[in-house]
């Protein structure tokens, strides 16, 4: 128990000693507020503990100097006459007032062993974060309405960025929101989807629904809008013809064979003679026998029922703009209908017992073409998704 103890002292030394050395090293290295950040927490295990109280002068240092620091950047940017640095203007003050608040529900912090109680030089920074919240907000809202007059896509996308840190910091701040509206329209592709049988066989209705259903592709997202019913005011900017251009359907067959299968198997037991006739016997007076063995025989006559279907298709993506196809995939499908009956002639021991739970006992009907296709759909449905997926819109 002294030497579990004796560990658990010296183990809590050495992480308190690296502690520590983090704390001076990203001191000395300007990374104040990581400094600050090492020492809070270690205050807030235990101010008044005696192997914390080092942090308190180390708080106050990397306190003072990460405010110096962010001083001279604010009177840096405030003499500059370009926008873009009013954000970092209004996060540098959010930034010194939260830092503020870290330190604040530790005080008082009181060095012990002087007798002396280390003071902050707290401000507040409401004013300063309202008016640079307000010309921050201001800047932002115009530039975006400059640039979505004449942005393409992607730049209504970064346009559309920018508004939803504006609504972060200042939400609903005048047309904000009606903004963010038009950002999203102009910054989504809306694609326009539609299926093509040019086959010459009539697709199940059901695979024609779920083809065209793309809210269970899963692939509709904030920037792409898959529709398979057109609306009239959208201006699409893509079209993906899905065109089905040949159905085949194997004919039903049903192939015969027959397996022969043989085991040897214990069946009873032979006893031991003496030379005059008698019964063997062993020590203890019972009769000596040995096992028997005997060849089982059994013959299957297995019947398969085999039926396939192949679906062959071609996605098609055309650009609306310049009227172009822009990308072809082909894609393939296929269903394969097995079932396997057959009848059992002779000791079905002879057969493994795995094989005789597979063995139905008769046929059954054949799926109807209807369902064979519907069935090769699922898999070709995966495998449009898998291409939409991957396509690249610019």
């Amino acid at each position: 128990m002294k030497k579990t103890i004796i560990y658990l002292l010296f183990t809590v030394l050495i992480i308190s000693c690296s502690s520590l050395k983090e704390t001076e090293t990203a001191l000395n290295q300007g990374n104040y507020d990581q400094a600050i950040d090492i020492a809070v927490n270690k205050l807030i295990e235990g101010k008044t503990a005696k192997r914390n109280q080092e942090y308190i002068p180390l708080l106050k240092q990397a306190y003072m100097k990460a405010v110096a620091q962010d001083q001279v950047l604010l009177q840096r940017w405030q003499l500059d006459n370009n926008p873009a640095v009013l954000e970092s203007i209004y996060e540098t003050y959010v930034g010194m007032d939260q830092r503020q608040d870290k330190i604040k529900p530790l005080l008082p912090l009181t060095l012990i062993k002087e007798n002396e109680t280390v003071d902050f030089d707290f401000e507040n920074y409401n004013a300063n974060i309202i008016a640079s919240k307000n010309d921050l907000s201001d800047y932002l809202l115009i530039n975006s309405k400059t640039a979505l007059r004449t942005a393409n896509t992607i730049e209504a996308r970064s346009v559309y960025n920018d508004l939803i840190y504006l609504e972060k910091i200042n939400p609903n701040f005048k047309d904000t929101r009606d903004l963010m509206k038009k950002a999203l329209e102009k910054g989504t592709h809306y694609i326009m989807v539609n299926l093509k049988n040019q086959s010459q066989t009539v697709l199940p209705q059901l695979l024609e629904e779920e083809l065209l259903n793309f809210s269970t592709y899963g692939i509709n997202d904030q920037w792409t809008q898959y529709h398979n019913n057109e609306i009239v005011e959208l201006d699409y900017d893509y079209n993906i013809d899905i065109i089905i251009d040949r159905i085949v359907m194997s004919p039903e067959q049903v192939s015969k064979k027959e397996l022969h299968k043989e085991r040897l198997v214990q069946d009873g037991y032979i006893y031991e003679y003496d030379a005059n006739g008698n019964v063997k016997k062993d020590s203890l007076g019972n009769d000596i026998k040995r096992d028997k063995f005997v060849t089982i025989k059994a013959s299957v006559v297995q019947n398969t029922q085999f039926k396939e279907s192949n679906v062959n298709a071609v996605v098609q993506l055309i650009d609306n703009r310049t009227s172009q196809t822009v990308d072809r995939f082909p894609v393939a499908s296929n269903f394969i209908f097995t079932y396997i009956y057959g009848s059992v002639y002779g000791d079905r021991r002879a057969l493994d017992a795995n094989y005789l739970e597979t063995l139905n006992p008769r046929s059954v009907n054949f799926p109807t073409d209807e369902q064979m296709i519907y069935d090769t759909g699922e898999d070709l449905k995966y495998k449009i998704k898998q291409i939409l997926n991957n396509l690249n819109y610019n």
